[in-house]
């Protein structure tokens, strides 16, 4: 696929962002875009979530996960409803009733600051990190298919990536994000629906032919029951899905913002039950293209990559198809990589100025040069974080983000589930502490797991450890409520 063909695919797209920006982000000021006004529809907020949920690893990383795991991750996204119910029920009502601009906030009226900024600094860690894992997915994918061959280092590429989003979303944060993501979205799917019918047009075969394939070929197996001890198994999938979603989507402020950003509780909610629902045909979709890619790479003979977030980029771009699947392909690579990019660094924008600056008690003027100085240094560590991560990374992303979300992400189910379900009262001061504490000793049970547990793996479910570690270790450093 030419080179030059990719480069004004993502010129004409990203021109086309900054039109979105630019109509969205007139006269837009703090609130707009921390919180969109608080007039977003819930439906376009819906719609727009489905894409910044999948991401770009969705996009490469799902399709590739087949080679090795089935259609094994449905479990999980059965988990996710229950999760999803969890938030809408539990989380948002939360939020709307304390009038939340950054969703951190309820840690400094429940327990105090020490609890408030180990929060906050968590959620950046871990922002920071999903974020770079998924936007090193998209520009590994650029500089294997473009950029190498014009001899162009890998760090051009982090910077013109970075560079793009940041320049599109510096005005009108969430209130051009809603609107960008609903773009964003469109693209992303249309692109996976067109690569699946134009592949298996190219084996000659029907859609029903090509589903009797995949199912007769065993890679469309979902559940997963055979031992407790395999990574697979359905209750370990189910649970850490539920929990998964429970604290990369209601506890993390990249998602609640957008939530947050709705007129009203009620129409909150529908954004969540509709999108939520949604999902479950969307990832089967995704998986599909993973089998199908499976069943081309058999049908023409070629060897499938090691690294198997390569294979779709290898397939699509790799000539053995006809170059409108190439097209669709970069087009829904670069929506991706923009849906889950932008509301990552608004996100991060907003919690640094918020929660750590307190910038909410200055003059709007000095806010906003504050914030904007803020979204420059959030765009550089992301970019140094995608940096290291390209030199450690040694395993599929998605595998690598839901692993490192089981430590990052486990103090914050910790405190939340401790804050919402008893009436104790925390020793502040020792908060930051068990933080770190938590998520080390979840660390050293799951290298020894299978030394002390007779041969047991952790998966996902690491994350529930590292929650139940943490509320035990404030259950047992708590104080009855009033006590000074």
């Amino acid at each position: 696929m030419s080179e030059t063909l990719i480069i004004s695919i993502i010129i004409a797209y990203f021109l086309l962002l900054l039109v979105i920006s630019m109509r969205s982000s007139r006269g837009a000021g703090n609130d707009s875009f921390f919180l969109g006004d608080r007039k977003s529809p819930w439906y376009v907020v819906a719609f727009g979530m489905i894409g910044a949920s999948l991401s770009g690893v969705t996009f490469i990383s799902v399709p590739g996960w087949v080679v090795d795991s089935q259609f094994s991750y449905m479990q999980m996204i059965l988990g996710y409803l229950v999760g999803y119910f969890v938030i809408a029920n539990v989380l948002m009502p939360l939020y709307y009733k304390l009038q939340l601009t950054s969703i951190y906030t309820y840690l400094d009226e429940r327990f105090g600051r020490y609890s408030y900024k180990t929060g906050t600094w968590f959620f950046l860690l871990s922002k920071i990190i999903g974020a770079s894992f998924r936007l090193f997915l998209v520009a590994n994918v650029l500089q294997f298919t473009v950029f190498e061959a014009w001899n162009i280092p890998f760090y051009v590429t982090v910077i013109v990536t970075i560079g793009l989003i940041w320049l599109y979303t510096f005005r009108g944060g969430i209130k051009t994000i809603i609107w960008t993501d609903t773009l964003q979205t469109f693209s992303m799917l249309t692109a996976v629906v067109v690569s699946i019918i134009l592949i298996t047009r190219s084996m000659d075969l029907s859609m029903g032919e090509m589903i009797g394939k995949v199912v007769a070929s065993g890679d469309a197996r979902i559940w997963f029951f055979d031992s407790w001890k395999i990574e697979h198994h359905f209750v370990k999938h189910f649970l850490s899905g539920a929990f998964i979603v429970i604290v990369m989507t209601g506890l993390d402020q990249d998602m609640m913002q957008k939530n947050l950003s709705c007129k009203n509780i009620r129409e909150a909610k529908k954004n969540m039950y509709v999108m939520s629902l949604s999902l479950l045909p969307v990832i089967l979709v995704f998986l599909f293209l993973g089998a199908i890619l499976i069943q081309f790479a058999q049908f023409q003979g070629i060897a499938i990559p090691e690294a198997t977030d390569n294979f779709f980029p290898l397939i699509a771009t790799g000539g053995y198809l006809p170059q409108i699947v190439g097209v669709f392909f970069i087009l829904g690579l670069v929506a991706a990589a923009y849906s889950s990019g932008d509301s990552a660094l608004t996100a991060l924008t907003t919690s640094f100025t918020v929660d750590i600056l307190e910038g909410q008690r200055w003059e709007e003027d000095k806010l906003t040069r504050s914030r904007r100085w803020v979204h420059l240094g959030m765009s550089i560590a992301l970019g140094l974080s995608i940096m290291l991560f390209r030199a450690i990374n040694d395993e599929n992303v998605i595998s690598a983000i839901f692993r490192v979300a089981g430590y990052t992400y486990g103090p914050l189910l910790g405190l939340y589930a401790f804050g919402l379900f008893t009436k104790l009262q925390v020793r502040d001061r020792l908060v930051p502490v068990l933080a770190v504490l938590s998520p080390v000793l979840s660390f050293l049970l799951s290298h020894y797991s299978e030394q002390l547990f007779n041969g047991y793996q952790f998966g996902f479910e690491l994350l529930i450890v590292n929650g139940a570690l943490m509320f035990t270790g404030l259950l047992l450093t708590s104080r009855k409520a009033g006590k000074a």
